[in-house]
């Protein structure tokens, strides 16, 4: 899937693509059947809401799960960011975030590359989100918001928020956040399941909880060039992957034709992928 030139040119400006309904139901229903599964699972990589059984975030679910494992290699999700970086790409990340109904927590105003720079000393912007929606996403769920725009202004000072949820952040502060909106607003994309977003790992965007009655699952891919890999091994390997092999796309049919696909971490998460390392790459 090849971006046009229109479609390069807006991300260029808004930092962001939004394209609604690319997987079909068919596709959506073979990912979302698997995820209470995997949330039910006794495993390091799903991390919970605070003071609550629902899980916030799943690590690592390409790894050990074999619908997963195939859409971490769909042409859809990878080949736009290899188009507009111009190299392979590598799975930096993998999550199945879920704000659950009634109990998802916010993700505060950040940069995804604050955090990547921060704590894998990153080197440089080459990275970015692609995430599709297994559930519809509607204004009352808690939709991603972003400050279109705000990539081109590069990295922003962020503080390390450990408090405020169950899963530590590189926050934005709410002086540069209301600069940051009158600057150039704030956009919520919504939508079906099956649609899907690519943005900047230097856009801000933060999403509310979630009081509503609807789930809102969403998978993210990070994708980094390959030639722009983590230096520092500081987290554990399944929220920041070690392994900087290009990914290998499968067909478009993917998700719902069985191509065989590998899930080394089937029977549990290797030792050496739960503890940081010392020594980087």
């Amino acid at each position: 899937m090849k971006l046009t030139s229109a479609q390069r040119e807006e991300f260029d400006r808004e930092g962001y693509l939004f394209f609604p309904s690319l997987f079909s139901p068919t596709e959506i229903k073979s990912l979302i059947d698997e995820v209470p599964v995997l949330y039910a699972q006794s495993r390091p990589e799903n991390v919970r809401e605070k003071g609550s059984e629902s899980v916030r975030t799943n690590f690592a679910a390409h790894m050990y799960n074999e619908q997963f494992a195939r859409l971490a290699r769909h042409p859809r999700m990878v080949e736009p960011i290899v188009d507009l970086f111009g190299e392979n790409v590598y799975m930096h990340q993998f999550k199945i975030n879920g704000k659950m109904a009634f109990d998802g927590d916010v993700w505060q105003w950040h940069q995804d590359y604050g955090t990547w720079k921060n704590d894998d000393q990153m080197p440089d912007a080459r990275a970015m989100n692609v995430a599709i929606f297994l559930d519809e996403v509607n204004e009352f769920n808690g939709p991603l918001m972003f400050i279109p725009g705000s990539h081109k202004l590069g990295v922003l000072d962020a503080g390390h928020d450990t408090a405020t949820t169950s899963y530590p952040l590189w926050t934005i502060n709410d002086d540069v956040i209301r600069q940051l909106v009158g600057r150039g607003g704030i956009v919520a994309p919504k939508g079906p399941a099956g649609s899907m977003i690519l943005f900047h790992g230097c856009l801000v965007h933060a999403s509310t909880s979630n009081l509503s009655p609807w789930n809102r699952v969403s998978v993210y891919l990070s994708l980094c060039a390959v030639s722009n890999h983590i230096r520092r091994f500081k987290r554990p390997g399944y929220i920041a992957h070690r392994d900087f092999a290009p990914i290998q796309c499968l067909p478009d049919d993917c998700l719902v034709k069985p191509y065989e696909v590998a899930v080394p971490w089937k029977n549990g998460t290797p030792a050496a992928e739960l503890q940081p390392l010392t020594v980087a790459a």
